[in-house]
């Protein structure tokens, strides 16, 4: 008996840098401390960890570094409230910072009929939430540990670095995909694992190691712009879930994606090559 050849189509994104232009948990940063959470000491130690991410490479200790400093400030909050605030303040934190750039190649890759992924190291609790204001069915994140209703400040999963890639080969078995025909995106060398898993990677205003890594390897380099100001575009629960996976994504991104059109184009190409999406005319 023969067993039958992968043929679906994934896109795998990672979230922070590569979708949105902060750290998915630190945007929060405000609401946490609106909503009692947070001292002003802690917001503020929070905002020193968000500028240092913004300003410094991805590497490993850096991402460690960034992840004491969540799960140490986090320690003891209730999860509900987490949750809660998340919820209600979802798309005034999130829309301003969504690459528009992102939201276009998200709209190529479903034109495509390709499953689309988010993988991030993020929480779960903010990423989960992301993904669906996105459009993203499938959300794999980091998942804190919760004891009597409290993060307890360890790990049940921390979804980073060889763990995406686990992650990527799991859905690719359980799916069905062919990993060689598969897309991934993300700004950290750190993810190198979870690129290196498809046929078709792509870097995303990447740290030096990285984009070395992938000038030498001929992947495909992306630099995106800061995202425009949330009075200056629709945001995507204003646009609505439909409309923001469909012909409004293409009017917001479009501004923004004119002068580097030929890296779109060159990417388009590769999505043509999976004989699933008509050329560019």
């Amino acid at each position: 008996m023969t067993t039958a050849k992968p043929t679906r189509v994934a896109a795998f994104f990672d979230l922070d840098k590569t979708v949105i232009a902060r750290s998915s948990v630190l945007a929060f940063t405000r609401p946490f401390y609106e909503g009692g959470l947070l001292s002003r000491r802690t917001m503020l130690r929070s905002a020193i960890a968000q500028l240092q991410f913004l300003l410094t490479s991805a590497e490993a200790n850096h991402v460690d570094r960034l992840r004491k400093h969540v799960t140490d400030m986090s320690t003891g909050w209730d999860a509900e409230q987490v949750r809660s605030i998340v919820a209600e303040t979802l798309d005034e934190v999130v829309s301003p910072v969504v690459f528009p750039e992102a939201l276009d190649l998200i709209r190529r890759h479903r034109d495509a009929d390709h499953d689309l992924v988010l993988i991030s190291a993020s929480g779960i609790e903010m990423v989960e939430p992301i993904g669906d204001l996105l459009g993203i069915d499938t959300v794999r994140a980091s998942v804190m540990r919760i004891v009597d209703g409290r993060y307890s400040g360890d790990l049940d999963f921390y979804c980073y670095g060889e763990e995406k890639a686990s992650v990527v080969e799991q859905l690719a078995a359980e799916r069905g995909y062919d990993l060689e025909r598969c897309f991934a995106y993300s700004d950290s060398v750190t993810d190198l694992p979870m690129l290196e898993a498809v046929g078709n990677p792509a870097v995303v205003n990447p740290d030096k190691a990285l984009r070395r890594h992938a000038v030498d390897a001929g992947w495909d380099v992306l630099d995106f712009d800061a995202p425009a100001a949330a009075s200056h575009r629709p945001s995507p629960a204003t646009v609505g879930r439909t409309a923001l996976c469909a012909t409004g994504i293409g009017a917001l991104a479009a501004a923004a994606v004119l002068y580097r059109r030929n890296h779109v184009h060159h990417l388009h190409e590769r999505l043509v090559s999976t004989n699933s999406i008509k050329p560019l005319q």
